[in-house]
């Protein structure tokens, strides 16, 4: 299973180098999901890192159902011509590309997120602003979903 979690306050050094925390990186069997990633262009122009057996296995199911087949060709041009595979460098860096870091507008600070079977690169005020937006929504559905972990608990247990 693939769970990637934590936030880590990084920054891009100047040759647009981004060091993968080593607690990330023992979150990523390299036997079940391989040494590389996939950078792709994400929601909200957030750049997300997919280890690559991963990514390999969902880039075919990505591709939008139910829509016209030239929308089709349109997102699998746009989607594959901004992914690129990226290997970790010995000091377990990757090398993010100049246009997409541009893209992005991503500033020397970032903060990289683990967003379950993927890490999210954010430009770090960005990400704290997000953060200040949705917190009180996600309390809100964390008690919620403790509630019906309870719930079900009590079922099981036949109280």
């Amino acid at each position: 299973m693939l769970l990637l979690t934590g936030e880590y306050e990084l920054r891009i050094d100047e040759k647009n180098r981004l060091s993968i925390p080593a607690r990330v990186r023992e979150q990523i069997s390299e036997e079940e999901w391989g040494s590389g990633f996939y950078m792709v262009w994400g929601v909200n122009r957030i750049l997300s890192l997919y280890p690559e057996k991963y990514y390999q296995r969902i880039a075919l199911a990505v591709a939008p159902r139910r829509v016209a087949p030239d929308e089709s060709l349109a997102f699998d041009r746009v989607n594959f011509a901004l992914a690129g595979r990226m290997d970790l460098d010995r000091q377990g860096r990757v090398l993010l590309g100049e246009k997409m870091v541009s893209r992005a507008k991503l500033a020397e600070e970032v903060t990289l997120i683990g967003a379950r079977d993927h890490l999210e690169i954010w430009d770090r005020q960005q990400w704290e602003r997000y953060l200040d937006k949705h917190l009180e929504a996600h309390e809100q559905m964390l008690l919620q979903a403790r509630e019906e972990a309870l719930k079900r608990e009590r079922e099981m247990a036949g109280l």
